[in-house]
């Protein structure tokens, strides 16, 4: 997988766009720069899910941005969607390596080393690492500390990206980390402008990770 691909990662969240149409907020969001899009809906149906993610499929080829389905491997599989992404308690990566083929782009999430090295050895091709601060979108979550973030990032070989609170304002915790980017939900949705949300936080993770502005590589 192309690590420049998880540089600005927006996850869905229909309580942060609430009353706001969501596949305009969505596409506004991919036209400010997301680079790969999550759809996450923890209390929706399979069907409904792939229903959902089917009518997101045009939006995001039309900007060239995969589509990531969170936790379930069978909407994802039968939505057309690039790829899923599991939590540590979800399906093995291996199993599903086994469902899907080379070509699906299977995230995992990864709280300790012991979970990456295990996600990166069953097949993951990315793994998403935190929470580096707390999240008004899962309050359970725990925390991982930078320094956990970088014995991680300089253990494995495949992208990792940091995962958890980050905002325009305190982005600059994944500096020298060695992720490859990060992902937000709030810090995109929840902003009335989701455009320019997406287009100044893909400027600034630009600069953190690769020391360029956005518009040199992409």
């Amino acid at each position: 997988m192309d690590k420049n691909t998880l540089l600005l990662y927006a996850i869905t969240d229909n309580d942060c766009i609430g009353e706001r149409d969501f596949f305009r907020e969505v596409e506004n969001a991919l036209k400010g720069g997301v680079t790969i899009l999550q759809l996450r809906e923890k209390n929706m149906s399979t069907e409904h899910l792939i229903e959902k993610a089917k009518k997101l499929r045009p939006i995001c080829n039309k900007y060239n941005v995969p589509l990531i389905i969170n936790d379930d491997v069978q909407a994802a599989i039968q939505s057309g969607a690039d790829g899923v992404h599991v939590g540590a308690d979800d399906m093995d990566v291996a199993e599903i390596r086994k469902k899907t083929g080379n070509n699906f782009i299977i995230g995992a999430t990864a709280k300790t080393l012991e979970q990456a090295i295990k996600a990166q050895n069953q097949g993951a091709d990315y793994l998403g690492c935190g929470a580096l601060f707390p999240s008004p979108t899962k309050q359970n979550a725990k925390p991982m500390t930078p320094e956990t973030l970088k014995q991680i990032t300089s253990s494995i070989n495949i992208p990792v990206v940091a995962i958890g609170g980050l905002t325009y304002d305190n982005i600059d915790i994944i500096k020298d980390s060695g992720v490859s980017g990060a992902a937000v939900i709030s810090a995109i949705f929840a902003e009335n402008d989701t455009e320019k949300a997406a287009s100044q936080l893909k400027q600034k993770i630009s600069q953190i990770v690769w020391g360029v502005e956005s518009g040199v590589w992409s």
